[in-house]
């Protein structure tokens, strides 16, 4: 008798223990301000002053500012999204450029990533998408949603909710399905005008504001214009049309403070701000498969024998002496810039081919998805005739994609009431960074694996606050590789900002010497 009443007080007591818990995790304080990501495509820091976006600069005046932010590299739109979404890095995640290649989806040809081809890769591979835990994902953990509102493209929007834990919004992609009807019913379809970008952007921005920002809607909301980057590929760098986007998209991101403003204290929100990466001139007429071909190494476009996914050159096999006879043409060429293959060794900052730094260096080493060689467009410091500095020899009128600093360095702007509003630091930051401190601002646990780092010294930590943490250390390291040729030198450098054990990529130069 005596021991069953004492397993009834055990199972009651464990019931009240479990019975406060779940009450704790209802009344979790931190989850009463919730987060606003915002990202502006191709945003340079250059672009934010008070004529063309008075909004964000007034912003900026007392927000948290990361001075030394890093977009991750391939400096592309897909590459970025996941990489925020996951607060992981390419090697990580897996998501390599804008058009990659998974032979089990196509074998002698990259695909798009489009929600389409993205689509069918679970399926092909009877694997993840991506091979790192999403934000949306520990938000669904924790019994909370994530809406992402986009104007860009499909895949881009996709990338950031993977596993749709509550919405994804774009003019072209409404999941789940099922919210499809409600969005066009309540939002209308997009206004079509002289200016089809201009609509989509107001029409993410009435979404976010109808869904997104009110009380009862998701704990983090994420919203994405897909300009100044559309304005700037078509025409070009501070071109008028470029202008006229940025001020635009400025307008829309006014509309949304306008709102968080109007809420007062009784409905906060920490405020987000960054971009996938900067951009720069193009001068270039040469693409990366045409030399190929032209070269001997590809037999034509459709070949599998080399596949090329952007900058990712795929050889079959694995050949050691044709990857060192692709990297050695592609060092004599002026509009070749940095070259990457794996690593010599685990950890190295080297690549294996003379003359190349490693995967590893620039975080891009998947154990799976990786090619053989990465490479980069050449760049250099000139300006264009609107006064822009940072050229590079890709083809088309102006974008992304490179090593330079001019795509790299990106900006972080934060402000809300988990934030160290008006701080600034130098230490360097990264896009993977934001998911680790949104993360923390919640007590949630930050995925094992992950890359990204709470950034301490802008975020409050609140459930850590009390502990004082050692400043980290922080110097700036170059990496060098060398290849000597009949014609003469090939010098690869790269500035790498180091912070404790972690390292975030600056860029990479290469210079050239003839033989005397």
């Amino acid at each position: 008798m005596k021991f069953r009443l004492l397993l009834i007080a055990i199972l009651l007591t464990s019931a009240g223990i479990v019975s406060a818990q779940d009450t704790t995790r209802k009344v979790n304080h931190r989850f009463e301000v919730k987060t606003l990501i915002i990202f502006f495509d191709g945003l340079r820091p250059d672009y934010i002053t008070e004529e063309q976006m008075p909004n964000l600069f007034a912003f900026k005046k007392t927000a948290a500012w990361g001075k030394n932010h890093h977009s991750v590299f391939p400096t592309v739109t897909r590459v970025n999204s996941a990489s925020y979404a996951t607060g992981s890095y390419p090697g990580t995640h897996g998501l390599l450029g804008n058009s990659i290649f998974v032979p089990e989806v196509a074998g002698n040809k990259a695909i798009g990533t489009g929600y389409g081809d993205l689509s069918k890769i679970p399926a092909a591979t009877s694997g993840p998408l991506l091979t790192a835990k999403s934000l949306g994902e520990v938000l669904a953990d924790a019994g909370q949603k994530m809406m992402v509102f986009s104007s860009g493209t499909t895949g881009q929007a996709f990338l950031q909710n993977h596993t749709v834990n509550g919405a994804v919004v774009n003019p072209d992609l409404i999941l789940p399905e099922s919210f499809k009807k409600r969005v066009f019913d309540e939002i209308g379809l997009v206004a079509q005008g002289s200016d089809e970008d201009f609509g989509r952007h107001k029409w993410i921005t009435d979404a976010l504001l109808k869904y997104g920002l009110v009380k009862d809607g998701p704990l983090v909301s994420a919203i994405w214009f897909s300009d100044p980057d559309g304005a700037a590929h078509e025409h070009g760098i501070g071109s008028q049309q470029a202008v006229d986007a940025i001020k635009y998209v400025d307008g829309q991101f006014g509309r949304i403070m306008d709102v968080l403003n109007a809420k007062g204290a009784g409905e906060r929100y920490n405020v987000i701000i960054s971009t996938d990466h900067g951009f720069v001139t193009h001068t270039g007429k040469q693409g990366l498969a045409d030399f190929l071909i032209k070269q001997g190494f590809k037999k034509d476009k459709e070949s599998d024998d080399v596949v090329v996914a952007e900058g990712a050159i795929y050889v079959k096999g694995h050949d050691p002496k044709t990857i060192r006879s692709i990297v050695a043409a592609l060092h004599k060429e002026e509009w070749v810039g940095a070259v990457f293959t794996k690593s010599r060794k685990k950890g190295d900052m080297q690549g294996w081919v003379k003359g190349t730094l490693s995967f590893h260096a620039i975080h891009y080493d998947h154990p799976k998805r990786s090619g053989d060689i990465l490479v980069a467009p050449n760049w250099n410091d000139s300006k264009n005739d609107k006064g822009y500095a940072g050229t590079d020899f890709s083809g088309g009128v102006a974008g992304h994609g490179g090593s330079s600093p001019y795509e790299i360095n990106i900006a972080l702007l934060a402000s809300g009431p988990y934030i160290r509003s008006g701080d600034t630091t130098t230490f360097p930051t990264s896009n993977v960074d934001i998911m680790p401190s949104i993360l923390s601002i919640y007590g949630l646990p930050n995925p094992v694996g992950g890359n990204g780092r709470v950034i301490h010294e802008l975020f409050r930590d609140y459930p850590m606050r009390k502990m004082r943490r050692p400043v980290p250390k922080f110097k700036k390291r170059m990496v060098r590789a060398v290849a000597e040729y009949p014609w003469g030198t090939y010098q690869l450098s790269a500035e790498i900002s180091v912070l404790d054990s972690r390292w975030y990529f600056d860029y990479a130069k290469t210079d050239r010497t003839p033989a005397r």
